[in-house]
């Protein structure tokens, strides 16, 4: 066996990979023998600050907890990226700001199409795949639109940013084709990124459902010197629904959280599932759209999606303000809203990206009725 493929069954084996005033109440229908949800200990919501730039971009996506300090990335601060610009037009927004948990925010990046060092078809439009890694390399999507309609999206690309937020390189073609949402796993020098796209077709079907998400598996190779080199990319999942939306600009595959025993757990929005890609490091095609995992219930088009220190795995719902825990083993054991914005259905659109604080401590998401930045704790 390989010396990767040995470093990886080993971790995946420990399960222990390296990724990304209220009471939570337990699911209609959850064992009364279920173990303990994460969310049952946070009990209130603050608000952090405005995730708003002084250029004016608007609706957050992605979010990342930064965990090492290097160049102008701050250890505990959060990354957040803007997918509109101050006109409210989606896939058009160019900023990624960082906030510190006291509330301070700086502006870390503001990626201009015209300077890009490489392809990005469509230009920018930054999405909620936004990952930090090892080294300070910044990866985040970009799925942009000419207009704020998804009519006029194009396939975008991962955007590559240096420690201090200075572009160094684009990966576009080879099936990153809308980039949605990441997730990744590192060792050593290899870093293993997983992007979800939701274009494939989407825009020609002109609102019908077509079954073209993907999954893509890219392998990088770090370098203190340079920026990391793609050498492979693969599909590990496929047939995922899609759907231009005039509110939402596209629905697909979003949220990915690489959990234990080496599976990538996907938030599949339309059919409010989240289905499982077992072997997800080392598998060499498409397990199509995965295993379900569990379906309907509190899950109301989940969007974001990440892993809890237990295991357990915490969507965001797109159709109401509501945080959903669920177990490995498929079982919704406590739920609770995270935004109630008016006018129904209660925070539909609202929630998008989300991450688990340091140590455990709470769960960082985004309110994008509000455009800020909040902490249940």
């Amino acid at each position: 066996m390989p010396f990767r493929h040995r470093m990886v069954a080993a971790i995946a084996a420990a399960g222990a990979i390296t990724t990304a005033g209220l009471a939570a109440a337990p699911v209609a229908g959850a064992s009364t023998m279920s173990p303990p949800s994460f969310i049952s200990r946070f009990l209130h919501i603050r608000t952090i600050m405005s995730t708003v730039p002084a250029n004016g971009d608007v609706n957050p996506y992605g979010i990342f907890v930064i965990r090492q300090s290097t160049g102008h990335l701050h250890k505990g601060n959060v990354l957040i990226s803007n997918f509109n610009n101050k006109h409210n037009l989606q896939g058009t927004g160019s900023t990624i700001v960082q906030i510190s948990p006291s509330g301070h925010r700086t502006l870390f990046a503001d990626i201009k199409a015209s300077t890009l060092p490489g392809q990005c078809p469509g230009g920018v439009g930054l999405t909620t795949a936004l990952e930090v890694l090892p080294g300070g390399w910044v990866v985040v999507g970009s799925t942009p639109s000419k207009n704020g309609m998804a009519a006029t999206a194009k396939a975008g690309c991962l955007i590559v940013l240096n420690r201090n937020g200075k572009v160094a390189e684009t990966f576009s073609g080879g099936g990153i084709n809308g980039p949605w949402d990441a997730a990744m796993a590192s060792y050593g020098r290899v870093v293993d990124l997983f992007v979800d796209n939701v274009l494939n077709g989407t825009v020609k079907a002109n609102g019908a459902v077509v079954n073209g998400g993907t999954v893509l598996r890219l392998t990088l190779v770090l370098s203190r010197r340079h920026a990391p080199r793609l050498v492979s990319t693969t599909k590990i999942g496929s047939g995922f629904a899609e759907q231009t939306n005039a509110t939402a600009f596209v629905l697909g595959p979003t949220g990915l959280g690489l959990g234990r025993y080496d599976t990538l757990y996907v938030a599949d929005t339309q059919n409010s599932t989240i289905t499982a890609i077992h072997h997800a490091l080392v598998r060499p095609g498409s397990a199509g759209t995965g295993t379900t995992v569990t379906s309907g219930g509190k899950l109301n088009m989940p969007l974001g999606l990440a892993i809890a220190p237990n295991g357990d795995i915490l969507t965001v719902n797109g159709g109401d303000g509501r945080l959903v825990e669920t177990t490995p083993a498929g079982v919704q054991i406590a739920q609770r809203f995270l935004d109630r914005t008016p006018p129904p259905p209660i925070g539909a659109g609202a929630l998008f990206g989300l991450a688990v604080a340091p140590h455990g401590s709470g769960i960082y998401y985004v309110d994008d009725d509000t455009n800020t930045l909040r902490l249940l704790h």
